[in-house]
């Protein structure tokens, strides 16, 4: 069977309530989707379609300004700043906004960014995140309950931030390689992705092959990370995925990322672990990770994760 034949798991999340069939359907779903793809298209309505427009619109003259305006988006964390300007992804660039639905973030980025802020962009950005936050929370508690570890909600819920980074990736030029991003897997819990209808996303399935993401301007890609592949044992798949750019128009995305909170120790409750299932990771500091995941022997490992915590 040919990869364009291969889709991902369409789930619609559109009126959602608790302790309803439907919302059992749909967590029956979203388990099924992330233990087979560790991705899914989410039909999201929560969040007015005028707003997400305005959001992509505003990604353009952001990505316009001068270098060294964006050289301003710095972090002492690995990849929670300016990324771009690399010689084997020259398509891309990326800026972030760590602990972005804390008071003030992205009003700081703005402010960082333009020297008399950009308040409706703040704004946007503001109330995208904090909608599309309840998505990220909703993935995550039906993970918790089909899984039986419901007595972890709070727990699990409180151990994360928020990262945004919004994303450029331009259409390559004729003797420009095709490659937006690197072939990787994710490092958070949960990664949700937005961009404009310039197509670009794929993911690897477990046989080794290459999708096409191709969702709705209605729509959003909702990915595994690897935090999360080790918090349930191994019971979540992170896919592997990339960016390839064709044409001339550049793709423009929004991304919110679930970020474990420096200093929390990921580690598998017990029970996910018996005689089926032996713990392949040892508890460890997400951050802490990052900074091994970006070493040289970081960087050498065909799997970061086994190398740095594998049991």
């Amino acid at each position: 069977m040919g990869s364009e034949t291969i889709s991902l798991p369409i789930i619609n999340f559109s009126n959602l309530k608790q302790q309803t069939p439907t919302w059992e359907s749909v967590k029956s779903q979203v388990l099924k989707a992330l233990q087979e793809y560790g991705c899914f298209e989410a039909v999201f309505d929560e969040i007015p379609l005028i707003l997400r427009k305005s959001i992509i619109d505003g990604l353009k003259p952001l990505f316009d300004l001068p270098l060294e305006n964006k050289l301003r988006n710095k972090s002492n964390k690995p990849y929670h700043g300016y990324v771009g300007q690399h010689a084997m992804v020259p398509l891309y660039e990326s800026l972030g906004i760590a602990d972005a639905l804390s008071h003030g973030q992205i009003d700081n980025f703005t402010n960082l960014m333009w020297s008399q802020g950009n308040p409706i962009l703040s704004k946007n950005i503001e109330s995208f995140s904090e909608q599309l936050s309840e998505l990220d929370k909703i993935v995550r508690k039906m993970v918790l309950e089909g899984l039986g570890l419901e007595k972890y909600m709070d727990e699990h819920m409180n151990s994360t931030s928020y990262l945004v980074r919004v994303q450029k990736y331009d259409g390559p030029k004729c003797d420009e390689t095709k490659l937006g991003l690197s072939a990787h897997t994710d490092k958070n819990m949960v990664t949700i992705l937005y961009g404009n209808e310039v197509r670009g996303l794929q993911v690897l399935t477990k046989d080794g092959k290459w999708i096409n993401a191709e969702p709705s301007l209605n729509s959003f890609i909702v990915l595994i990370g690897e935090s999360f592949h080790a918090w349930t044992n191994g019971r979540l798949h992170p896919p592997c995925h990339r960016v390839m750019m064709s044409g001339d128009e550049a793709r423009y995305s929004i991304g919110l990322f679930s970020v474990p909170k420096s200093g929390y120790m990921i580690k598998a409750p017990e029970e996910m672990v018996d005689e089926d299932h032996p713990l392949l990771f040892n508890p460890f500091d997400h951050i802490k990770f990052l900074d091994f995941y970006f070493s040289e022997a970081g960087r050498s490992s065909p799997s970061a994760l086994r190398a740095y915590c594998g049991a």
